[in-house]
C-alpha cells in the first residue's frame, strides 16, 4: 500500500505503515484513574558523556522531557518516576541509544549498551512488554516455521520457472496457514485487556475482517474507565468511524464528477454488485493492482458487476492519463482534492488501494479484495 503518515501508535515498537487521516470522537470515555509511582532501573554497559533523559512521546509523536536519570559509579541506575497515566516514553541514553517503553503501573528494568542505536537492550519487569514479547514470538515462530520456510522455497522455484498457476496455489496455501496463526494472535489480543500493548499489536490483524475484535478492545477501554488516555481515545475514535463502514451496513452516498464534469452518484449503480475502488495515478501499488481489476471487470461486467473508481489525484491530466494507460473503462470520479477528497474523508480512507464490494442494495459485503480473492468473491456472488 501507499502511505501518508504514521498511525498514532504504529511505528513506535513495530514497523507498520499506514496512510492515515484524522478521526472524530463520538463517545465520551470515562475519566482516568490517579497516577502511579514506579521505579525505572537498570544498567548501562558503556556510559557516554551527557545525560540519560526520560522523554514522553505524545500521540502526534512529539517528545517532551520529563525527568533525568543519574548513573551510579557501578554503571547502574534507579529512578523513581510518577506516571500520571499509561503512556509511551523514550529513554534517551546520551543521545546515542534510544529505548521506547510503555510506562504504567509496573517497575521497569532496562539494560542497555548505551553507545549505539542498534546496541543491546533488554526490558524486564513490565507486564506490558512481556505481552509484546509473547505476541512477537507468535509472529516470529510462524515466519520461521518449517511449513512457511518450505512454502517460501517452493514459491521461489515456481516464480523463477514462470509457473504462474503454482505460484497462485502456493499463495493460497500461505494465506490458509496465516489465517490459522492469526487465530493465535487474536487469542493473545483478548488476553491483553486494556494494556497499551494491545494498541501496538492489534494492527497486525485486518480491521475490516476482524472489526468485532477492534470493537471489543475499544469497549474494554471505555468500560474500565481508561478511554480518556490519549492513545486509547485515538483508537476508540478510529473504531467509531470504522463502525459506520462495517460489513452489513449500507455504503454512504458518494456524488463526485467524472472526467467530463458530470456528477455521478454511487447510488445510481444500485441493482448491480459494485466495487468502490479508491486509487490514484501516483500510487504504484494501485497501478500494479489495476490489471487484476481490469480482468475482473472484463470477466464479470456482463453478469451484473460494476466498478465505481474514486481517484485521489490532484491534477486532472494525471488522473485522465492513468485511466487511459491502465484501460479503466468503468465509472471514474474525483474532486481532485488528494487526501482531502470528500469521499476519502467520508470513507475514512487511510491507505490505497482501498476497496469495498457492495451488493445490489448497496450493502457492504467485503473489503480490500485483492488478486484472486476478488475473482473468487465475484464468482461466488454473481452466479448465473
Amino acid at each position: 500500500m501507499m502511505y501518508r503518515k504514521v498511525f498514532y501508535l504504529v511505528g513506535i515498537f513495530f514497523s507498520i505503515s499506514s496512510c492515515t487521516s484524522q478521526t472524530t470522537n463520538e463517545e465520551t470515555p470515562s475519566n482516568e484513574t490517579a497516577g502511579n509511582t514506579i521505579i525505572i532501573s537498570g544498567n548501562v554497559g558503556h556510559p557516554q558523556e551527557g545525560l540519560i533523559i526520560i522523554e514522553e512521546i505524545s500521540v502526534e509523536g512529539k517528545l517532551t522531557p520529563k525527568d533525568t536519570i543519574s548513573l551510579k559509579e557501578d554503571y547502574t541506575y534507579s529512578e523513581q518516576v510518577i506516571v500520571e497515566q499509561a503512556g509511551i516514553y523514550r529513554i534517551n541514553y546520551y543521545g546515542k541509544q534510544f529505548v521506547n517503553v510503555i510506562l504504567d503501573k509496573d517497575d521497569v528494568v532496562i539494560r542497555v549498551d548505551g553507545n549505539s542505536r542498534k546496541g543491546f537492550v533488554e526490558i524486564s519487569g513490565s507486564s506490558d512488554h512481556q505481552m509484546l514479547d509473547e505476541f512477537q514470538s507468535i509472529m516470529s515462530n510462524f515466519q520461521n516455521s518449517q511449513e512457511v520456510q518450505a512454502l517460501n522455497a517452493r514459491f521461489v522455484t515456481a516464480r523463477d520457472a514462470g509457473d504462474a498457476a503454482t505460484v497462485k496455489a502456493i499463495q493460497l496455501e500461505y494465506i490458509a496457514l496465516e489465517n490459522l496463526n492469526k487465530t493465535k494472535l487474536i487469542d493473545k489480543i483478548d488476553l491483553m485487556g486494556t494494556s497499551l500493548a494491545v494498541l501496538q499489536v492489534i494492527n497486525s490483524i485486518d480491521k475490516n475482517t476482524n472489526f468485532d475484535i477492534y470493537q471489543k478492545v475499544a469497549n474494554k477501554f471505555i468500560e474500565e474507565g481508561k478511554g480518556n488516555n490519549p492513545f486509547a481515545r485515538g483508537f476508540i475514535d478510529e473504531v467509531n468511524v470504522l463502525k459506520k463502514l462495517a460489513i452489513g451496513n449500507v455504503a454512504p452516498e458518494i456524488a463526485l464528477p467524472n472526467p467530463e464534469g458530470e456528477i455521478i452518484k454511487l447510488s445510481s449503480l444500485r441493482g448491480k454488485y459494485v466495487l468502490i475502488d479508491f486509487w490514484a495515478k501516483w500510487c504504484k501499488p494501485c497501478r500494479a493492482e489495476n490489471p487484476n481489476v481490469v480482468k475482473a471487470y472484463t470477466t464479470f461486467k456482463d453478469k451484473g458487476f460494476e466498478i465505481y473508481g474514486v481517484s485521489l489525484d490532484r491534477k486532472k491530466e494525471d488522473w485522465v492519463m492513468a485511466i487511459e494507460q491502465d484501460g479503466l473503462t468503468w465509472t471514474q470520479v474525483s474532486d481532485l482534492k488528494f487526501w482531502q477528497s470528500e469521499a476519502a474523508v467520508l470513507y475514512n480512507v487511510k491507505s490505497i488501494p482501498f476497496s469495498l464490494l457492495l451488493d445490489k442494495e448497496g450493502v457492504i459485503i467485503a473489503k480490500n479484495l485483492r488478486g484472486e480473492a476478488l475473482h473468487a468473491k465475484l464468482a461466488e456472488v454473481l452466479v448465473d
